[in-house]
C-alpha cells in the first residue's frame, strides 16, 4: 500500500548515497547554510547584530558510570571496532571522544580541542587538558556516523583522586550532551555515591536527557538476583530528590557473545532505539531553528531598512529646522543694521542707493519700526541692539545642533541588505523546505506528501 508508514531505520539506510545517510547529509547542510564563509547565516546575521551558533552535524552522547560499568564495551559494540579498551581496572581514566571519519586516528587533548571547538571551555578546568583524547574510526555500523560518543572516567568512591574535578567537569559536558546514559554495574559498585550525586545534580537540569540501564546483566546471577541488585538502585535512587518518579525504567543491558550464551533478556537495542530517537528529534529542531533564525534575520534587516529610512526622513527634517534658524539669525543683524542705515542716511542718500521705489518700500516697511526705536532712549537703544545681537548669536547657536544628524546606510549598504533578504527569504527558506520534504520522506509516502 502506497500511503502505508515506512519503517524510519529501513528508509534512512535505503536513502545512503556515497555512504552518506539522509539524515547526515540533512545536518550537514544545515551547517554548511550558517557556516559557508561568503553567505553563510552566521555572517549576515551579524551585519545587523543577531549572534547565531551553527547547528551540530552530530549528537553528543555521554556515557557515565562506576569503573567497569560496561561503557567502553558499550561503544566497542556499537560502532562494531575495538575502539577502547576494556577490563576490569579503571581503563578510562580521562575524557574519550569517539567519532567517524574518513581514516582511524588517535588525538591527543590539543587536538581534541581543535576538533571540537564549542568543548574549547574545557580547557579552562584545571588539569583536565592532558586527559582528553579523540579516537576516529571509519566505522559506519549502526548510526555512528551522525553520534559522537564521550566516555566519561569510571566514577569510585574512597580514596580515590582524580587530576581534576570530574565531577564539574561531567557536570559541564551535561549542557553540551544531546543524551546521558549512565551505566550501573551489578557487580558491587552500582551504588557508588559519587555516581548518584551527579546523576542527581545532572536530574536537576537535565532530567529528560538522563536514561539509566543496568549493564553487564548477565553476569548479576539469576533473574532473582538481577531483580535484588535493580531493585536496590532504584530504592537508592528514589531517596535523592527529584529522582523518585513513578515508571522509573531501568532496562538490562549486556554485550551480546555468541559464544556465551544467556537466558536474561537483553535490551541493549533499547540503547540503539533512544540514540535514533535522539537523532530524529534533534533533525527536526536543526530544521526548526533553521527556519526561526531566517524569520529572526529577515526581521532584523527589515527593521535596520525601516530605521534607516526613519532617520533619513528626520535627518531631513532637521536640516530643515537649522537652515531656518540659520536664516532667521542671520536676518536679525541685517535688521538691525537697516535700522541703523535708515535713521543715519538721508532720505536724498536712500533714494540714490536703493532708487525712488526702493526707498519707498524700505520706508513703508521699517519706518514704524524705526519710529518705536527712536521713540527711546539711548540706553534702551543700547540695551536693544545687545538683546538683538544675542538673540542672533542664540538662534545660529540653536541651528548649530539642530544640524547634528545620524549616520544612515550608503545606497550600496541598503542594496546590499536587500539582497541579503532575498537570499534568506528565496534561497535559504527554499533550502529549508526541500530539506524538510526529504526528511519527511523517510517516513511517509510521496501520496501523504501531496496531500
Amino acid at each position: 500500500m502506497s500511503g502505508k508508514i515506512k519503517n524510519r531505520s529501513a528508509a534512512n539506510a535505503e536513502s545512503i548515497s556515497g555512504g552518506v545517510s539522509c539524515d547526515e547529509r540533512i545536518l550537514r547542510d544545515c551547517h554548511q547554510l550558517y557556516t559557508d564563509p561568503d553567505s553563510g547565516l552566521i555572517t549576515v546575521a551579524e551585519t545587523v547584530g543577531v549572534k547565531l551558533l551553527a547547528p551540530r552535524k552530530k549528537i553528543t552522547v555521554m556515557l557515565m558510570g562506576n569503573h567497569s560499568a560496561g561503557k567502553s564495551s558499550f561503544i566497542n559494540w556499537y560502532v562494531e571496532e575495538h575502539i577502547q579498551r576494556t577490563g576490569v581496572a579503571i581503563e578510562t581514566q580521562g575524557f574519550s571522544f569517539v567519532t567517524s571519519g574518513r581514516k582511524r586516528e588517535s588525538l591527543t587533548g590539543n587536538a581534541t580541542l581543535h576538533l571540537y571547538p564549542h568543548f574549547k571551555p574545557l580547557q579552562e578546568f584545571k588539569g583536565v587538558s592532558e586527559y582528553l583524547s579523540t579516537e576516529v574510526c571509519t566505522s559506519r555500523q549502526k548510526r555512528f556516523s551522525l553520534v559522537t560518543f564521550v566516555d566519561s572516567p569510571g566514577l569510585v568512591d574512597g580514596d580515590m583522586k582524580y587530576p581534576f574535578d570530574v565531577d564539574e567537569v561531567i557536570m559541564w559536558l551535561g549542557d553540551l550532551c544531546d543524551l546521558i546514559l549512565v551505566f550501573f554495574d551489578p557487580m558491587g559498585q552500582a551504588l557508588c555515591k559519587r555516581t548518584l550525586n551527579i546523576v542527581e545534580n545532572l536530574n536537576e537540569k537535565h532530567g529528560d536527557r538522563l536514561h539509566f540501564y543496568l549493564s553487564k546483566a548477565d553476569e548479576a546471577g539469576g533473574e532473582s538476583d538481577r531483580q535484588r541488585v535493580m531493585m536496590q538502585i532504584v530504592q537508592e535512587l528514589c531517596k535523592r530528590p527529584g529522582l523518585n518518579k513513578c515508571g522509573f525504567d531501568m532496562p538490562t543491558i549486556y554485550i551480546p557473545n555468541p559464544n556465551k550464551p544467556s537466558r536474561c533478556v537483553n535490551q541493549i537495542e533499547e540503547v540503539c532505539r533512544t540514540v535514533e530517537k535522539t537523532i530524529n528529534q534533534t533533525v527536526q529542531n536543526t530544521l526548526n531553528s533553521l527556519e526561526k533564525d531566517c524569520e529572526l534575520i529577515s526581521e532584523a534587516i527589515t527593521d535596520t531598512l525601516i530605521n534607516d529610512r526613519q532617520t533619513s526622513v528626520e535627518n531631513r527634517r532637521a536640516r530643515c529646522k537649522s537652515c531656518f534658524l540659520t536664516l532667521l539669525g542671520f536676518s536679525v543683524p541685517m535688521a538691525l543694521m537697516a535700522l541703523l542705515v535708515l535713521g543715519a542716511l538721508s532720505k536724498e542718500m536712500l533714494e540714490i542707493a536703493l532708487g525712488h521705489e526702493g526707498k519707498e518700500a524700505l520706508s513703508l516697511y521699517l519706518t514704524p519700526i524705526v519710529r518705536i526705536f527712536d521713540s527711546l532712549s539711548v540706553e534702551q537703544q543700547l540695551y536693544s541692539c545687545g538683546g538683538m545681537v544675542l538673540l542672533s548669536f542664540l538662534l545660529l547657536l540653536i541651528a548649530r545642533f539642530s544640524f547634528r544628524t545620524r549616520p544612515t546606510l550608503s545606497g550600496k549598504q541598503k542594496r546590499q541588505l536587500q539582497e541579503k533578504l532575498e537570499y534568506v527569504q528565496e534561497v535559504v527558506k527554499t533550502k529549508k523546505k526541500k530539506l524538510y520534504e526529504e526528511y519527511l520522506r523517510q517516513s511517509v509516502s510521496d501520496q501523504d506528501m501531496d496531500l
